[in-house]
């Protein structure tokens, strides 16, 4: 076994490959950014070394900072994680030539692998079918534009290389193609450092299917069953779970067959996955699947395929960059169970999953038989705008899909997340969906039910401000019966109590509030058929009212209530506490998340029609396009291309057009 392992890599993969590498006995070595520099991952490991800025292209993707630190410190190997450097033949080939053990595929492996116009290519000679398109290295705008007339829209641009959804653009019609073209082209570069893209047809009724294979360096090659992954936003997955719904015993001898040789054919060690596109309009058939791309890497769903396999990927990783032979066969495999996952994110889905930063107030999760949680976060720590947004991955192993699903949404509900916006009510409503249940679902099912499923602004919920609203005053009270005792130093008298005592009648005082950053008023109502104690009205809800909700956080700033699984910030209002970078001016475009701001396609005194493009923000490596709310004419451009800005920050003024 190897002695010590740097880990390449933050946040949750970190933290997961350190766990691993310590019950083995290796020495675990972190690198880390300055943002990262309290991270959990690195007060996890055995050391930690600074590596840059913030930015990865800074510090994380720099192959020569991480390099001098792993010869430093005398590392036996290299473990990439996932994202980053993992798919990175250049990096693979710094290890080999610096003596250290890359943990993962050989560099010839990962370059024929890595473009997926060549990895289609390749496959193509085993005869895997693959999606039809166009996979050459042609890259001129207007040749990619024909391409697509060809092929039928509707078409999928996607980045040559890399994956998790980042350059990669449906398209419904010919309008469309060139915008979405240079979006997935800079997400690409941005991500990848690569914008070549290619261009295929979308499949209808798409079913996301991938099979996870294994390999040693003796030759041996297997795979450990296939994943789903086809609940899907954005072409990031949502919900993975292991086996897929409706696997046939043909089609997956068929696909993990496929997934074998296209292992075989590049030479491949470790861990890999093999992703494929399944037309599932009649059901899952072993004719009617296409070879999409190998990630020649640790997947971010590989928890599902330990949970169903009992094997810990992460350690036949160690074993196999060790030289070590595959310890079983394909026979001696079989699926335990079934098991879900669920990402959960730092994001905002009433407001079209925008990302979501802040300091986490509180982070608690479920604990019990069949559940594990993998999070590279914990409470007090800062969900920044520089990464991806996932703060924890929940995962349930049951003994069938139905009790998995169930254990995974029980799970769900009792997980509590204060300070950014999160994904986790939305998640457990996946979890609930009855067609999902029934597994009448593709990689179109969240767009088709955003509604059901809560993705859209939901009203006031007045029980949890009139609760958050009584813990301020209670707050507020505390402070009030302190100072005056600091005050008189001696036993408080019952007339400074500041209960709102009154001889007769019910009283009511006016209450301010600032609700999820919104203005609402409330009344505190004192009545003698409730001596002693006071409530808050807001809106129509009963002040008296017998509600409970699931829980409240204290923070310096508010208060933050959980009921239903949606979270509410209660703040008092201050009249006085006047943001001018941020305060509503009619025509003001603000920027809806902290990110950069990649770029701006109008000038001073242009006209512009509702709807229009205006401007694009990009925070953890996905682009936010800005629209003109309506029809007007730019008056300032408050910021410039390239620079970062914060959530709410006023970017464009627009000015209404005289009737």
């Amino acid at each position: 076994m190897l002695e010590s392992v740097l880990i390449a890599n933050r946040g949750e993969i970190a933290c997961r490959i350190i766990r691993t590498a310590k019950r083995l006995g290796m020495r675990t070595i972190a690198v880390y950014s300055e943002a990262d520099a309290n991270a959990l991952f690195v007060q996890m490991a055995d050391e930690a070394h600074l590596i840059g800025p913030a930015p990865a292209r800074e510090s994380y993707l720099k192959i020569d900072k991480i390099i001098e630190v792993a010869k430093r410190t005398k590392a036996a190997s290299i473990h990439p994680g996932y994202g980053f450097l993992s798919e990175r033949a250049e990096f693979a080939e710094a290890c080999a030539a610096n003596g250290v053990v890359f943990v993962g595929p050989p560099a010839s492996a990962i370059k024929a692998m890595g473009l997926k116009d060549a990895a289609k290519a390749l496959v193509q000679q085993a005869n895997v079918p693959v999606v039809p398109g166009y996979h050459g290295s042609k890259q001129d705008p207007d040749f990619l534009r024909q391409k697509a007339y060809e092929i039928g829209y509707p078409v999928l641009i996607k980045a040559v290389a890399g994956g998790g959804g980042k350059g990669m653009k449906r398209v419904e019609k010919a309008a469309d193609f060139d915008a979405a073209l240079e979006s997935a082209q800079r997400e690409a570069s941005s991500a990848f450092g690569d914008p070549r893209v290619l261009v295929e047809k979308y499949i209808l009724s798409p079913r996301h299917i991938e099979i996870q294979v294994f390999a040693d360096a003796h030759g041996n090659v297997v795979h450990l069953f296939e994943r789903d992954c086809s609940l899907q936003r954005r072409h990031q997955k949502v919900i993975e779970e292991a086996p897929a719904p409706g696997m046939t015993p043909e089609m997956r001898q068929a696909m993990g067959q496929a997934a074998v040789e296209a292992a075989r054919a590049v030479g491949y060690v470790g861990a890999g996955t093999v992703e494929f596109i399944a037309d599932g309009r009649e059901g899952l058939r072993a004719d009617r699947f296409y070879f999409m791309e190998m990630n020649t890497r640790l997947q971010v769903e590989h928890p599902v395929t330990e949970a169903i396999t009992g094997l810990d990927l992460v350690e036949l990783q160690f074993r196999a960059a060790s030289g070590e032979k595959l310890p079983f066969t394909q026979g001696d495999l079989t699926i335990n169970g079934h098991a879900v996952e669920a990402r959960l994110y730092a994001e905002d889905p009433e407001k079209e999953f925008l990302p979501s930063t802040g300091k986490l107030w509180a982070l608690d999760f479920p604990e019990g038989e069949g559940i594990r949680i993998d999070t590279g976060v914990e409470a007090g720590a800062e969900v920044t705008p520089y990464y991806d947004p996932m703060i924890a991955k929940v995962i349930a192993h049951g003994g069938t899909r139905e009790e998995a699903l169930s254990m995974l949404a029980e799970a769900l509900g009792q997980t509590i997340v204060a300070g950014p916006k999160t994904n986790v009510a939305f998640l457990k409503k996946l979890c609930e969906a009855r067609k999902f249940r029934a597994g009448q679902f593709d990689t179109g099912f969240i767009d088709r039910n955003l509604d059901s499923l809560g993705v859209v602004p939901q009203p006031l919920d007045e029980i949890a401000v009139s609760f958050g609203a009584a813990a301020l005053v209670s707050r507020e009270i505390d402070r009030l019966r302190m100072t005056e005792h600091l005050r008189n130093d001696e036993p408080l008298s019952p007339w400074s109590e500041p209960d709102g005592f009154q001889l007769l009648g019910t009283r009511s005082v006016g209450m301010p509030l600032r609700v999820d950053g919104e203005r609402v008023d409330a009344r505190e109502i004192f009545s003698p058929e409730h001596p002693g104690v006071s409530t808050v009205a807001v809106g129509e809800s009963d002040p008296w009212v017998d509600e409970q909700v699931d829980r409240e956080v204290d923070a310096p700033h508010g208060v933050y209530i959980f009921r239903k699984g949606r979270q509410t910030l209660v703040q008092p209002y201050d009249p006085f506490d006047i943001d001018l970078e941020h305060m509503d001016e009619g025509g003001s475009v603000k920027a809806p998340m902290h990110g950069k701001l990649v770029a701006v396609f109008v000038q001073p005194g242009e006209k512009v029609e509702k709807g229009q493009r205006l401007a694009i923000v990009e925070a953890m490596k996905m682009e936010h396009v800005l629209v003109a709310p309506s029809d007007g004419e730019v008056a300032e451009i408050a910021a410039e291309p390239g620079a970062q800005v914060a959530e709410g920050a006023r970017l464009i003024v627009l000015k209404a057009e005289e009737e």
